[in-house]
């Protein structure tokens, strides 16, 4: 008889093999607690596998200080949120936490007193990849948080706290420094108490500040509350930007100081409360020109300046709506304008032809609360009245 062949094998390929392994393998949680099994969060870093979530229990974490090697973690504050003081410590003479290159996700930490002897030292420092930062508290850093310069770095911040710069000059202390990465977002969130530095320094390709209260405050001494230096993309919708009466410098907003770095160069200021209580005449908005391409765009809409000084004199663009208030000015926290404000309804949507519209408002003390469009608009960037409506 004939012999009947059987059939044939099955065998996966190697690459299937790898995968079904890589993929069967679950993700760990590990939880780092003041009495528990795993007491530092260095432990923690150093345990911790790509893919991993690392919780960390409410408590004050002294002299523990962290490299994260991950290519993807998630890495959270439970029970309350836990305070990392670096108490003179800095990982790799850095910052408490070195994030090396992953896409890395942090929720609710304190990170507090980073000092390293080069005067850099930073609550984070981002060397590459990607990180998306949220409800996190940064006081009384060197840096605040600070990037690398690598332009395929992306970081991403929300509903966050950055105050109380230390006093020192070299270098200059700044609550946050994005260096030449791609995109920088940063929304909801508060910036207060800077010395001699700037509130946020962005050098991205691509910036957008959205929604914030960048509000030196009682005790600042902040130079510009935002400075571009290197022009970029700059999409600055919705924020309250408020320099104090010690400020070091009379600008708020500054655009391309140092030159352009990146092919395209746009900035738009749109829906922003821009406040000044300094002693002398404010330059809300300062865009260096000649130090920037010729085709570089200035877009602005719809602004509210309170306290003396100029907007866009000299600063050359398309404007519209801008609006210098006279009468009472809004007042912290929120400086949200009096419910009896004649400046209400002053501007119909349909004459903003859609140029950044805010899609939410800074809800204080940190967050965002969503915005449905009216019909007629206010100046600035609250659209609520201060009795809450």
């Amino acid at each position: 008889m004939p012999c009947r062949s059987a059939p044939p094998l099955l065998y996966p390929s190697l690459g299937a093999l790898l995968w079904v392994a890589a993929h069967s393998a679950a993700a760990a949680t590990l939880t780092v607690s003041p009495d528990g099994p795993i007491r530092r969060i260095a432990d923690a870093a150093r345990l911790a596998k790509d893919g991993d979530t690392v919780l960390i229990r409410a408590g004050t974490y002294r002299h523990d200080v962290a490299s994260w090697p991950q290519r993807s973690l998630t890495i959270r504050g439970v029970g309350g949120r836990p305070i990392l003081d670096a108490a003179g410590e800095g990982a790799e003479g850095k910052a408490i936490w070195v994030l090396k290159d992953g896409h890395f996700r942090i929720d609710n930490i304190a990170f507090r007193g980073a000092r390293v002897p080069d005067g850099n030292g930073a609550g984070i420092r981002l060397e590459h990849g990607r990180l998306d930062l949220s409800r996190c508290v940064f006081e009384d850093n060197q840096m605040g948080l600070l990037t690398s310069d690598d332009a395929t770095v992306e970081l991403n911040i929300r509903d966050s706290l950055f105050r109380r710069a230390p006093p020192q000059r070299k270098p200059l202390p700044h609550l946050l420094y994005a260096g030449q990465i791609r995109l920088l977002t940063v929304q909801g969130s508060r910036f207060e108490q800077g010395y001699e530095g700037h509130l946020v320094k962005s050098r991205a390709r691509r910036s957008e500040l959205k929604y914030n209260l960048l509000a030196d405050g009682p005790g600042g001494q902040a130079s510009y509350e935002l400075d571009l230096p290197n022009g970029g993309v700059a999409v600055v919708v919705g924020n309250v930007i408020a320099q104090s009466a010690a400020t070091r410098n009379r600008a708020l907003v500054s655009y391309g100081a140092e030159g352009a770095l990146w092919p395209e160069n746009r900035l738009l200021l749109a829906h922003n409360t821009l406040i000044t209580t300094g002693p002398q005449a404010a330059w809300f908005a300062r865009a260096w020109r000649e130090r920037l391409p010729a085709d570089t765009q200035v877009v602005t809409r719809n602004n509210l300046t309170v306290g003396p000084g100029v907007f866009n004199l000299g600063l050359g663009g398309d404007h519209r709506g801008d609006t210098a208030l006279t009468g009472p000015a809004p007042t912290p926290p929120d400086y949200a304008l009096p419910a009896a404000s004649p400046l209400r309804g002053r501007v119909a949507a349909a004459e903003q032809d859609g140029e950044g519209l805010p899609a939410a408002e800074f809800a204080w003390p940190v967050g965002t609360r969503p915005l449905a469009a009216p019909a007629r608009w206010a100046p600035g960037a609250m659209q609520r009245h201060a009795s809450g409506n």
